[in-house]
């Protein structure tokens, strides 16, 4: 290394040098699933353009096994890429196994916390994000009837939901909030459009007018449903899925969209390998440190922006606590 930087290389080339690059393994739904996985792949864009490495990308399939995923991620750090990124909390145990077995490799993780000297485990305050679409939801009501729909009914997708209502019951009490799931463990649940689909048209059904989906890929289909709804308003997730071009013909019902800024973190572990200074440990992104955000793509809540600024800053000023779980 010595003789390399004297040669006039810096470490961070040295060190690029040195490996095959990143190594991205999506969940379910792939690279344009309109949500997370995109913010992922958006992240790995911005280090390959402004960092110079190269990126590798793999994806999950419906119905996949705890050996399936650890393949996947050792077939990554036995080809030389570093760091090796697994994108969604399915794939927390299998990081856990891998990164004992190439313990010079750094391993990520989006949306879980594993155990490992070697992992960097990135976390979202999905739970604050979607407080404030709550806010949104109930202020744009005209029937005073919003619904949340969940991808899989587990401790993450939960989150969204505890924000979500907390925020409604907060900004108009008399507002009813009907939450329901696609499936109660199946990770199916986040790559079955058509479920979505049909789930929001019963709840249109019913009069709710304001539809907050968590579910990755699926919630694509319920956007649909809704932009047939005249006056319904969809509230998308993880992205800012107004601005996505596989939702381009359904953009007019897209309130806002919860983001989470999973690029941002992405990049954070990607460069940090480069510097040579690899993060490890937990690292947080909430509402104060800007991970997440409310889209404003289409200026459909610029009418009600004060009353969620003021919510953002309680959040952020601790004067709001935000559940975690319904």
């Amino acid at each position: 290394m010595l003789t390399a930087t004297a040669c006039g290389q810096s470490f961070a080339e040295a060190n690029r040098a040195s490996h095959a690059g990143v190594g991205l393994a999506f969940d379910i739904g792939g690279r344009d699933d309109h949500s997370f996985n995109e913010a992922a792949a958006r992240g790995t864009e911005n280090a390959r353009k402004k960092l110079g490495v190269n990126v590798k990308m793999l994806t999950a399939k419906n119905g996949e096994t705890e050996a399936d995923r650890e393949q996947r991620l050792s077939s990554f750090a036995e080809a030389g890429y570093n760091p090796v990124i697994g994108v969604g909390f399915a794939y927390s145990r299998s990081i856990e196994n891998v990164a004992k077995d190439f313990p010079e490799t750094t391993f990520g993780v989006v949306d879980a916390v594993p155990q490992g000297k070697n992992v960097d485990a990135m976390v979202f305050a999905e739970h604050e994000g979607s407080y404030l679409a709550g806010v949104a939801a109930a202020l744009k009501s005209k029937n005073h009837k919003v619904g949340f729909i969940g991808g899989v009914n587990n401790a993450l997708i939960q989150k969204f939901q505890a924000g979500f209502e907390q925020g409604v019951r907060d900004t108009d009490p008399k507002t009813k909030v009907t939450s329901q799931y696609l499936y109660p463990n199946n990770d199916k649940g986040f790559n079955d459009p058509a479920a979505a689909k049909a789930k929001a048209g019963g709840m249109l059904d019913s009069g709710i007018d304001v539809i907050y989906s968590a579910a990755g890929q699926s919630g694509a289909g319920a956007i649909e449903a809704i932009s047939k709804r005249k006056g319904a308003w969809a509230i998308g997730v993880d992205s800012d899925q107004y601005l996505q071009p596989g939702l381009a013909k359904y953009k007019d019902c897209i309130l806002t969209s919860v983001v989470k800024n999973v690029d941002v973190a992405v990049f954070d572990l990607i460069k940090s390998v480069e510097d040579g200074k690899p993060l490890t440990g937990v690292h947080a992104y909430d509402m104060k440190k800007k991970g997440v955000t409310l889209a404003t793509s289409g200026g459909f809540i610029k009418d009600i922006q004060p009353q969620i600024d003021a919510a953002r800053q309680k959040i952020v000023e601790g004067k709001v606590k935000v559940k975690e779980t319904p």
